[in-house]
């Protein structure tokens, strides 16, 4: 049984999320938590917020929350039924990172799935703040759906990699059983100015070759020393429906999210972005 956490600010973006999710999982047994973190939204609520009507408006932001989900599940089981999956709304007066790295941890959460970006939608970034927060500090892979994302099944996958990371099986497996269905094309490709493989890297890679999936799998390399222009360039010179990179420090993503290179990006995702923590957890 898959357990899916979706967080959710009741955006457009958002439910675009929750829709990908529905149909790239519809072959699989999952347990989906729709989760409204609404701690932010209580003091943005109104200037006028004292601490004598808070209780008020926390009671009145918390009805909202609950019955946001509720019209969301109903939504789901009327347009979407699927006998494989079963729903649960979490409507929750806290943080979103806080109530994110909860459920991760109570539920054994195998994916958390959200959009890039959320009410704010800011076209100049890549990920908006709360998409940004939950790839970097919470420890658990996320699948992020840029905004007006059309569901395609992910044929081609782009899987970049330096090969100095051990990868984990657990996150490795959770890839494959994604794209097993679809028959997926996966290109892991090497992005150095040196073609040259340390003992190292030759160890890991032969891991991936042996771990990764039973797909077509092709291994190739690109000679460059600007890791985001090589991977913007094949995203957008290759049917890509899916990108896979892994969170860890020294890693590709690593060239993404942290400040001094997000200012510089000029990556526009318009395709799934999955990101993998490599993080040891529990089975």
């Amino acid at each position: 049984m898959r357990n899916i956490l979706i967080p959710t600010d009741f955006s457009e973006n958002a439910m675009n999320a929750v829709s990908y999710a529905l149909e790239l999982f519809k072959y699989e047994k999952c347990n989906f938590y729709i989760m409204h973190a609404y701690q932010d939204a209580i003091y943005q609520e109104t200037i006028d917020v004292t601490r004598d009507n808070l209780d008020h408006v926390t009671t009145q932001v918390a009805q909202r929350s609950a019955e946001q989900l509720e019209f969301i599940l109903k939504e789901i089981n009327e347009t979407s039924p699927n006998p494989r999956h079963t729903y649960i709304s979490v409507s929750s007066n806290n943080i979103l990172i806080d109530e994110s790295d909860k459920i991760v941890d109570e539920k054994n959460i195998d994916l958390i799935v959200m959009g890039t970006k959320g009410k704010s939608n800011d076209k100049k970034i890549t990920f908006g703040s709360q998409t940004l927060q939950v790839l970097k500090y919470v420890k658990c892979p996320v699948l992020a759906i840029p905004e007006n994302q059309t569901y395609s099944p992910p044929k081609h996958v782009l899987f970049p990699t330096n090969y100095l990371i051990p990868y984990k099986r657990r996150e490795l497996k959770l890839f494959c059983d994604m794209v097993a269905p679809y028959r997926s094309v996966v290109d892991v490709v090497y992005i150095s100015k040196s073609t040259k493989l340390s003992m190292r890297q030759e160890d890991n890679q032969r891991f991936m070759k042996e771990a990764l999936c039973k797909n077509e799998v092709n291994f190739k390399t690109i000679d460059s020393k600007d890791v985001v222009s090589a991977i913007e360039a094949y995203v957008e010179n290759h049917p890509i429906d899916m990108l896979v990179m892994v969170n860890t420090r020294d890693s590709f993503l690593e060239s993404f999210l942290y400040p001094s290179r997000v200012d510089q990006l000029s990556l526009t995702l318009n395709v799934p972005f999955f990101a993998m923590q490599n993080i040891k957890r529990d089975a």
